[in-house]
């Protein structure tokens, strides 16, 4: 699979991009365990011209990293254009723009999944933006508003024309949020349409091996895109390439591998972002990692209130010598 001319190699997977989630220590991890290419947090195009630290601060990529997209999201077109100038001067492989976020505080702005109403509107900024930067531009959306605008298939041929490099679509409408199963038929329609020549990436409910492999034989997507399946499993990616490969499923990941894990995740975190906020910032990761424990309770409120490292190290060992799955 090529976006432009970036190769990708065959059935790659995807990191989504996940706000307060794809922080660079969660990439890190996420790269270590087989992700083919990963996405900044979404980025807010009125953050970025207006130079509001936090949101530039999302703009920070590594060389390890790569290939690594930056993803905005905005509803006015001047400033997603901006902001995408911006962005490409942090030298990402590609710029995506968000018309998928069914959050309301951002698609109730008529930005992320809100652009799905105005799909002219939608076609423009894509045109503009993609004329305003020399890196590919691709495109992240749902099959529509709701179940009874359902244009992803007008509409992916339109961004097209505009001259989007590949385009992600999670399958549920806005209105479904992330409630219910998605639905996959819509995407693999939209791949088997003649007219369509850039990748398509699916994303919604790939979230085992199994599933995954059933998804690309029988839908033919190029790429997939794993989301919210990564919380608490980031090994994930490995476990999907080894069932790719060989049609076996790879054994649990034990308690003791949990635990040297979340402790680099909080190593990481913390060079990042430095010791309190880096902490605080990894709490959400932490439990997740251990979720599946019987009697995990107190344990689990001592690591999400805990503020120090030394003990937080020490709770990680405690976990590891006197748990198991």
């Amino acid at each position: 699979m090529k976006i432009a001319t970036l190769d990708l190699g065959h059935q790659p997977l995807f990191l989504a991009p996940m706000d307060e989630v794809t922080d660079p220590s969660f990439r890190y991890i996420c790269k270590l365990y087989g992700a083919d290419m990963m996405y900044t947090e979404f980025i807010s195009s009125d953050g970025l011209i207006r130079d509001v630290e936090k949101t530039v601060e999302k703009l920070s990529i590594y060389d390890y990293e790569r290939p690594i997209g930056i993803q905005l999201y905005g509803h006015l077109i001047d400033a997603m254009v901006a902001s995408a100038r911006i962005a490409a001067q942090a030298r990402p492989d590609v710029i995506d723009l968000n018309f998928g976020c069914p959050m309301k505080k951002i698609a109730n702005r008529g930005a992320g999944a809100g652009m799905m109403l105005e799909p002219e509107k939608m076609v423009e900024m894509t045109r503009q933006i993609v004329r305003a930067v020399n890196i590919p531009v691709t495109v992240k959306t749902r099959l529509g508003w709701d179940d009874t605008h359902k244009n992803i298939l007008t509409l992916a041929e339109q961004l097209q024309d505009a001259g989007i490099a590949a385009i992600t679509v999670h399958g549920r409408t806005r209105a479904q949020m992330y409630k219910g199963e998605a639905d996959w038929t819509l995407i693999g329609e939209l791949k088997k349409n003649p007219r369509l020549h850039i990748p398509v990436i699916g994303n919604g409910n790939a979230d085992t091996p199994v599933i995954v492999k059933e998804l690309f034989d029988r839908y033919g997507v190029d790429g997939i895109m794993i989301g919210r399946a990564t919380y608490g499993h980031p090994w994930i990616f490995r476990e999907v390439k080894h069932y790719l490969k060989t049609g076996k499923l790879l054994p649990v990941m034990s308690v003791k591998e949990r635990v040297a894990l979340a402790k680099l995740h909080l190593q990481k975190s913390i060079e990042f972002k430095g010791g309190y906020v880096g902490i605080l910032e990894l709490r959400r990761h932490l439990s997740n990692y251990f979720k599946n424990l019987k009697n995990f309770k107190e344990t689990r409120l001592k690591m999400v209130t805990s503020d120090n490292v030394d003990e937080l190290m020490q709770l990680l060992d405690y976990i590891g010598e006197n748990y198991e799955l």
